[in-house]
């Protein structure tokens, strides 16, 4: 079966054709990224329109990548939440609109099943059940997968997700949108400074919730403080931004190591945009071999929004005979927890 999968969550237009046979066969993707960023942050109906320009020159593109046309495409899946209600609106209309055309099945693909199965892309994959760690600028969620559509959620931030915190940190220090590369870019020269530590949020008790609002309150302080005492310069910046990644993910890699205690499983998949940071994936890999466990994460371009793991996830469903109705039903906001699992239509 070859599905088109359609990626239009947010700010990045992802294409791609997945062959349940022979896997991936090609996938592009056109980021919005300069656009926004002399805004500090994604502007809906900017992105809305920008979806509505780019779509179909990207499906031309990767049908002529995969050497096929539209009556080859067997499938067709698009994100239908969460995220912004006018970019999910033009994915799925013009996914839909396709479909039809084409008398072929369509599936609405929830983004962060996308997400979670991405690295499924890869050569090495985990198998199921395992602990996803969903984690990005929208979501920070520790889920049990035991099979596609049957998740269970262990904990979740209770404000801010890491990736927003990531941003806004970058915020209060003038670098440009988004913030979460660029203070992993920094933090590459930071040095330890004395003094310069943030805590690990909810560590020191039990449970599996996250929170990262004191955190970013503690990393305004600081830069205040720096501020009033005449320091912050470039070597400061990189010296704070390695304090709060290291401090980020210390806490994230102190909670999956509880939740696969907690489950008594081996496998931690981490997926979403801040799974590309390398800090925290050597860091896992580190304290996780410590415990006999294992972490899977997606090559980069996978880790960020994307329409190979639309169309992976959408294979997976339209495979076993679920379809989505002819109504659109799009979703700003969308639980895991509601997802229909894979045997069942």
């Amino acid at each position: 079966m070859k599905v088109l999968g359609l990626e239009t969550s947010c700010d990045e237009t992802g294409i791609a054709i997945y062959d349940t046979n022979l896997g991936l066969l090609s996938h592009k993707i056109y980021s919005q990224i300069e656009k926004h960023a002399e805004y500090g942050g994604v502007v809906p109906e900017l992105a809305s329109r920008d979806h509505v320009r780019k779509t179909l020159p990207l499906i031309d593109d990767v049908l002529a990548e995969a050497n096929l046309t539209k009556q080859d495409l067997d499938g067709i899946a698009f994100t239908s939440g969460p995220g912004l209600v006018g970019a999910l609106m033009a994915g799925a209309t013009i996914g839909r609109s396709l479909a039809l055309s084409l008398n072929i099945p369509s599936i609405g693909v929830h983004h962060m099943e996308g997400h979670l199965l991405a690295p499924m892309l890869e050569e090495h994959y985990p198998q199921m059940p395992f602990i996803a760690l969903l984690v990005s600028g929208g979501h920070t969620q520790l889920v049990r997968v035991d099979a596609i559509g049957q998740y269970t959620l262990l904990g979740q931030s209770l404000d801010d997700a890491a990736g927003e915190a990531f941003d806004k940190a970058a915020k209060m220090i003038a670098l440009p949108y988004p913030g979460g590369p660029q203070i992993a870019r920094l933090a590459l020269s930071g040095t330890k400074r004395k003094g310069l530590v943030f805590p690990r949020p909810m560590t020191d008790r039990p449970g599996l919730d996250f929170s990262f609002s004191g955190l970013k309150t503690a990393f305004l302080t600081s830069v205040h403080k720096a501020q009033d005492d005449n320091i912050l310069d470039e070597q400061f910046k990189a010296d704070i931004s390695l304090a709060f990644e290291e401090a980020v993910v210390d806490t994230l890699v102190i909670k999956c190591r509880r939740a696969l205690e907690q489950e008594g499983l081996q496998q931690l998949v981490i997926a979403g945009g801040v799974s590309a940071n390398i800090r925290l994936q050597k860091e896992l890999e580190t304290q996780l071999a410590k415990m006999s466990a294992t972490v899977f994460y997606a090559r980069p371009e996978f880790c960020t929004d994307n329409g190979a793991m639309i169309a992976y996830a959408g294979a997976q469903r339209l495979l076993a005979g679920q379809t989505s109705p002819l109504a659109l039903d799009i979703r700003a906001r969308w639980l895991l927890s509601d997802l229909t699992p894979l045997n069942e239509k």
